[in-house]
């Protein structure tokens, strides 16, 4: 049975709006699609004839909006009246956490959603589905339809408008995101309309086998997003907690993880090891989940979900240490080359990626650090760090200063260390035997990720430091 959307608004072009809407567009040629934002340079990013100048990098995306942009899919700062043609509207705006007020450092500030709520309430018209895409706390349907609701019933000449709120959460991993969307695990609808589902489950149809799509009631929806976030980052703690414990006896943490990896009840799936897990939603997601349960009187399982951030945490402070033991005690007035910033390989994204903190340390500990990521700009890094960008100065051993890289030699030229934050695959293959001559001796490579080649500590005058490994 064909659908009855036939024109789809999305409020939010970020790293969920964007590319989901973007296959959605593609996979969907009869629908037209209209993403809004009230960030006129993101839309404008969006907009640019220079595909490689889009606001996020993903892989597979670029030639995606080439397909479908000004064909079905458009990208806009009009947000009222793309509300106003739609028939089904998706919410994937931000939804930071609190900083001040109730809740502030744990519960999720709304001030977003509640804000399209109401640009819904005032200016679609006749029959609207609402989809949440955001990540939210359990029940925030309720207020959207609440808000809904009530501004339709004081409004005296839209008694045509009729609501429903549907529960879609994303379950997308930043760097597969394309491919996450194109053949998903699975798509979870939750909601009580049902002939509302039915419309939404008719669009995933057009690429999605049905038996991957997944029906519930709304609140197991919303909490199901929050949980899966919470046990995947829990997996990357529970790793990362036992490179410290290979280190001191003698395994190899690399050795460890395939073992208990081929366990077809653990599986291979987020148990490498790293610097610490990053990106926008498991550090947010959990902070939510700690709240929500204390909310409820569960101190025993907050405090439970608690120590994985406390482990993510300690892995940043551990690694700091470690570089700065190895650099006879000190990185005061020495120059660092640090490779990747982004919080993961394949993605722009450098939101709560564990080379801020790490970096933050070493400049405050007096090191100059040299920046180069292929994909995050200087601005970007800059903004994450809070520090301005200063040149780097050997005569400078008072403070500690940062400075971006375009280029990976002029990084590492003269540098006492490098530390590879992030596992971009360029960084597997790099030839250290004629990188190293760039370096000052005694030169270290600290390898958070252990993707360096196995043979390097045979190179000459290198020292060789990889996480959970016996050095």
């Amino acid at each position: 049975m064909e659908s009855k959307i036939k024109n789809i608004c999305c409020i939010g072009a970020g790293y969920v709006g964007g590319p989901t809407m973007a296959v959605l567009a593609d996979k969907c040629p009869h629908i037209n699609v209209s993403v809004v934002d009230i960030n006129q340079s993101r839309i404008d990013a969006w907009n640019n004839e220079d595909l490689t100048l889009l606001p996020i990098y993903e892989p597979g995306l670029k030639a995606i909006v080439r397909r479908c942009r000004n064909k079905n899919l458009y990208f806009s700062d009009e947000v009222e009246k793309n509300i106003a043609k739609a028939d089904m509207i998706f919410i994937s705006v931000n939804t930071p956490t609190k900083t001040k007020g109730i809740g502030a450092g744990q519960a999720s500030d709304l001030k977003w959603i509640e804000k399209s709520a109401r640009q819904i309430a005032n200016f679609a018209q006749e029959e609207t589905i609402v989809v949440e895409k955001s990540t939210l706390p359990v029940r925030t349907a309720e207020t959207i339809q609440r808000i809904l609701r009530e501004t339709n019933k004081n409004n005296s000449l839209d008694k045509k408008k009729t609501f429903s709120v549907l529960s879609n959460p994303e379950f997308l991993a930043e760097g597969t995101a394309i491919k996450d969307l194109e053949n998903p695990d699975r798509v979870l609808i939750g909601g009580e309309d049902i002939k509302a589902i039915e419309e939404l489950k008719k669009i995933y149809l057009n690429w999605i086998d049905p038996s991957k799509i997944i029906i519930s009631n709304i609140w197991s929806s919303e909490l199901s997003k929050l949980i899966a976030n919470a046990f995947l980052a829990q997996r990357i703690s529970s790793i990362n907690s036992i490179t410290s414990l290979c280190e001191a006896t003698g395994a190899n943490i690399t050795e460890v993880s395939k073992a208990i990896g081929l366990d077809s009840r653990i599986g291979t799936k987020f148990i490498t090891p790293g610097p610490g897990f990053g990106g926008s939603c498991f550090k947010k997601d959990i902070l939510n989940l700690i709240y929500i349960c204390n909310y409820y009187g569960l101190k025993e399982v907050a405090d439970y979900w608690s120590k994985v951030l406390d482990i993510n945490q300690w892995q940043k402070q551990r690694i700091t240490e470690i570089i700065i033991k190895n650099l006879f005690g000190t990185v005061n007035g020495k120059k660092l080359a640090i490779l990747g910033f982004a919080f993961k390989a394949n993605t722009n994204d450098t939101r709560e990626s564990p080379a801020i903190e790490i970096c933050k340390n070493l400049i405050n500990e007096g090191a100059n650090l040299a920046i180069y990521d292929p994909k995050v700009s200087s601005d970007q890094i800059e903004k994450e760090l809070n520090i301005s960008q200063s040149n780097y100065n050997e005569e400078n051993f008072t403070d500690g200063s940062w400075e971006s890289q375009e280029d990976l030699g002029c990084a590492l030229k003269g540098s006492d260390a490098a530390i590879i934050l992030t596992e971009w695959d360029m960084f597997q293959e790099l030839n250290w035997a004629e990188l190293t001559k760039l370096m000052r001796p005694p030169y270290w490579i600290f390898d958070t990720r252990n993707i360096t080649k196995k043979n390097l500590e045979d190179l000459e005058g290198l020292n060789l430091w990889r996480l959970g490994i016996d050095q």
